[in-house]
């Protein structure tokens, strides 16, 4: 099956030259790349976030194989759907799925179910997508779109995720599309967000959930990356790294409503 894009020329541009050039101007070109297992990156539209995750992605090694995992804004479809066989497309061509990882992940971490419904709106994963691509134009994906909300099914498929990449035998970057605090002033967010950043980089995935709960933190990926940090902490990851915070406000100007984003590297 072929996924096409759901959002090119709303939060990204739809023609490939203008995307190539908007993703030249972003993604940064560090001398010495960083290996990283697992990623937070923003998603929203490149004019807000596009210069946070141009950094990240510009700072790692993006490795053959990536897992995309996003949050389900839609509610549709599976709880932990996986996008398991074709390919995805962007302006810059196809990304194939890389079926032999698919494969394992659905063996080690039965939750997970082939749905294609959860995927074909979400945008995600999509807007990972083109930065991948540019970083690495032969990558091949695996797409997990997540629904659920609780500790121990994240748990359960984070460490079968991480079980997956174990038997895959190659190198594997895990990345969590997430934004931070979303549509309170800029101090308020920062604040927030510092709460659920600092729990993430002590690697407590439990306590990044719970003080988002409690805070009533507005970070849409919370899920995914709770799954990718448990992943990567299974996979030998003992680092965490806040590379970037931002706002749309930075943007705009408006800081009494803003939506936060963060790059975080995990190594």
């Amino acid at each position: 099956m072929i996924r096409y894009p759901a959002v090119s020329g709303h939060f990204y541009a739809d023609a490939p030259d203008k995307l190539r050039a908007e993703l030249n101007t972003m993604v940064t070109k560090a001398t010495v790349k960083t290996k990283a297992i697992g990623v937070v990156s923003p998603h929203a539209g490149y004019i807000y976030s596009g210069a946070i995750a141009g950094k990240l992605f510009g700072e790692i090694e993006v490795t053959s194989t990536v897992v995309i995992i996003g949050p389900n804004h839609r509610g549709t479809g599976a709880r932990a759907a996986i996008f398991d066989n074709g390919s995805w497309q962007t302006p810059l061509g196809g990304s194939p799925i890389n079926t032999s990882l698919a494969t394992l992940i659905k063996k080690h971490a039965p939750i997970v179910e082939a749905n294609y419904r959860a995927h074909i709106l979400e945008h995600s994963i999509e807007v990972q997508l083109p930065f991948l691509q540019f970083s690495r134009p032969d990558v091949s994906i695996v797409p997990l779109c997540l629904g659920f909300c609780n500790y121990e099914t994240c748990r359960t498929l984070g460490l079968g995720i991480a079980a997956a990449i174990r038997d895959y035998g190659d190198d594997v970057l895990i990345v969590a599309s997430s934004d931070m605090t979303h549509m309170e002033t800029a101090d308020s967010a920062k604040q927030k967000d510092e709460e659920a950043i600092d729990k993430f980089l002590a690697f407590d995935a439990e306590g990044l959930l719970r003080v988002c709960r409690e805070r009533r933190i507005t970070m849409c990926g919370v899920i995914p990356a709770a799954v990718m940090l448990i992943a990567a902490k299974e996979l030998g990851a003992t680092k965490a790294r806040l590379l970037q915070y931002a706002t749309s406000g930075d943007v705009t100007g408006d800081y009494s409503q803003v939506v936060a984003y963060a790059a975080i590297m995990v190594m």
